[in-house]
């Protein structure tokens, strides 16, 4: 397989978990905020959600790319890691614009006419994590962030 595919596996591989784990947390907090008002917990539960995912997301890509950038001699590869985080954050910075817009408007909604708080947090999730995961793989691409050294 060639390099780069495996990059991808890896970061879609990330982001899925840090969903997973996010979308467990943002349900709960859903819930448990159950009694406030609409916008409200459409509101905290973004802010758990995304405290959750980041949190998720940044150490499951530590862990995966801790090696990539060291040198020979043990030193950080600055330049490449500079040059790799601004792809990164803004390949997902611009699925991340989308996906808050998406996710609290939906949850909004769906809370607006009754859905119970857990259950309008679980499908906006999926519904815009799927847009969010599309967009960040689209830029990825369009950054080059995994293109082929060879």
């Amino acid at each position: 397989m060639k390099q780069s595919y495996r990059e991808y596996v890896k970061l879609n591989k990330n982001l899925f978990l840090a969903i997973v784990v996010a979308v467990i947390f943002s349900a709960v907090a859903a819930q448990l905020l159950a009694d406030q008002e609409d916008y409200l917990n459409s509101s905290y539960t973004l802010l758990v959600d995304l405290v959750v995912f980041y949190s998720a997301f940044g150490m499951l890509f530590y862990v995966d790319n801790r090696k990539k950038y060291r040198t020979d001699l043990g030193q950080v590869d600055s330049p490449r890691l500079k040059k790799d985080l601004i792809k990164i954050v803004t390949s997902v910075g611009a699925g991340e614009i989308v996906y808050m817009g998406v996710r609290w408007y939906l949850q909004y909604y769906l809370l607006t006419i009754n859905y119970e708080p857990y259950m309008a947090s679980l499908v906006t999730h999926l519904i815009s994590a799927t847009v969010y995961l599309a967009i960040v793989n689209l830029g990825v691409k369009l950054t080059r962030l995994y293109k082929d050294d060879a």
